[in-house]
């Protein structure tokens, strides 16, 4: 999902600010860009908005001009020769009355960045560059002070990770995008690319780092290296004093995601819900938000657990953190922040979380449909605390569709919707973007191969179906 329309227009409106830059070329990859992301991945982050003249005006980019920019910046961010440590960034297209523009979003990273070997940071004036060692020293003790996640330890190696999850891991990227540049790398590669091994500079050792052991480690070994790690997830709907049900998580942050998910599922109710002509489940838009920022936004070195609370009329999630400023998050008030960037960046590959600061967004959006008198409150403070009221949810649920629409309805609007899609042929990952589905092996075995044996669309290749040049086309109907 792009950024929300109101929100861009609200930043075309301020002009550039500390967090904001416009860059107009039409066609080509203005020569500043690159600059400014290493500013903004040096200070606190920003969106650098590309087809926007400096005065907030929307001049728009040609097709070649998007192709051309959006393939530059995936091959320079991703590249230690230019942007070091490498970054990887992908710019999204947005079209914006009525012209295509593209939004980069880059988070403040927990690293110091070089451009061919010149540190960039950015100020309300545009960006400068960082020449005196002092200067470097005071970016790099500001980030280290606040992230922890960049920690090395030496001493840690590739048998102290889980190689079950490395293996889901490439799938899950394999999956949200198949052409993925860590794709191409062994699980050595893909880490250092992803900056999960790194040099510390003070000591001069480098290894593995806090957030490769607690996104890939075993559970001996994070428990090894932080042993008050764990999370709690808790049913106290009838038993208030004690529980329902518990789960005692203290594996690494994927495979937790896994498991607050099916507890998640197990224990809250999922309506039916079409948008547009598919259906979603309200119930995964809202939670898979609230159990990335609960594992992404956590500040690991303090000794205290994390917990997710289901009651019988709400939701509340706690996790330690360092806050970025303390109070009520708002839509209006919130300013996209990254408390682990390394993680969620990750976490972002994985297609497990969407865009910074989509968390607030997309709760506030989806938790009406699925509890009408629901409200969602963010408190930031040492305790971060994500209360989900759902009053009215395990009283009576209202199905969110007309009386005609059966299941099977839905099925023949998503057929017809794909076929149409497929007049011109597309690869197998453009039709899943297009109808909102990510579990590929669901797409291929319920959805494609159906249709296949129906006759309702065909392979372009059918002599080489595993060619990535294999697409499917409709069949005339």
């Amino acid at each position: 999902m792009n950024m929300d329309i109101d929100r861009i227009r609200k930043i075309l409106k301020n002009k550039e600010t500390l967090h904001v830059e416009f860059k107009e070329s039409i066609e080509d990859v203005p020569k500043s860009l690159y600059e400014t992301i290493c500013a903004f991945l040096n200070r606190e982050g920003g969106d650098i908005f590309l087809g926007v003249d400096n005065k907030g005006r929307i001049k728009g980019l040609d097709n070649h001009g998007i192709k051309k920019i959006m393939a530059d910046v995936v091959s320079t961010t991703n590249n230690a020769e230019k942007l070091n440590p490498p970054f990887l960034l992908f710019p999204k297209q947005i079209e914006f009355k009525g012209k295509n523009i593209l939004q980069i979003q880059v988070p403040e990273s927990s690293r110091v960045h070089t451009l061919n070997g010149i540190v960039y940071d950015r100020s309300a004036d545009g960006d400068f560059k960082v020449k005196r060692p002092e200067q470097i020293a005071s970016i790099s003790n500001r980030k280290s002070g606040y992230y922890s996640e960049s920690r090395v330890y030496p001493y840690l190696t590739i048998n102290d990770f889980d190689k079950t999850t490395l293996r889901k891991t490439r799938n899950l990227i394999s999956s949200h995008m198949s052409e993925h540049p860590w794709l191409g790398f062994d699980t050595k590669g893909m880490l250092l690319k992803a900056g999960l091994y790194q040099k510390d500079f003070l000591t001069g050792e480098s290894g593995y780092t806090l957030a490769a052991v607690l996104l890939f480690g075993k559970e001996e070994s994070i428990q090894g290296i932080i042993p008050h790690y764990k999370i709690d997830a808790l049913v106290k709907k009838k038993n208030t004093d004690r529980y329902d049900d518990r789960v005692d998580i203290r594996v690494n942050l994927i495979e937790a995601y896994r498991i607050l998910m099916s507890f998640i599922e197990k224990h809250l109710p999922d309506p039916f819900y079409l948008e547009g002509v598919i259906r979603i489940s309200l119930r995964e838009k809202i939670f898979r938000e609230i159990v990335a920022n609960l594992l992404i936004h956590r500040e690991y070195t303090i000794a205290l657990p994390s917990r997710l609370v289901i009651y019988s009329d709400r939701v509340e999630v706690t996790n330690p953190c360092i806050p970025h400023k303390k109070g009520v998050l708002t839509l209006k008030n919130c300013t996209p922040f990254q408390k682990n960037p390394l993680v969620s960046k990750f976490f972002t590959q994985l297609g497990l979380v969407e865009e910074i600061g989509s968390g607030i967004i997309n709760v506030n959006k989806y938790l009406p449909l699925y509890s009408p008198n629901g409200k969602a409150e963010f408190i930031e403070d040492n305790i971060f605390k994500t209360i989900i009221g759902l009053p009215e949810l395990f009283q009576t649920v209202t199905p969110q569709v007309t009386p005609q629409a059966t299941p099977q309805d839905v099925l023949e609007m998503r057929n017809k919707k794909i076929i149409e899609f497929c007049k011109i042929p597309r690869k197998r990952e453009e039709i899943q973007i297009h109808i909102g589905i990510k579990d590929r092996e669901y797409f291929r075995n319920e959805i494609m191969i159906p249709l296949l044996k129906a006759g309702r669309i065909k392979l372009t290749i059918p002599e080489k179906p595993n060619s990535p040049k294999q697409k499917y086309q409709s069949v005339m109907e």
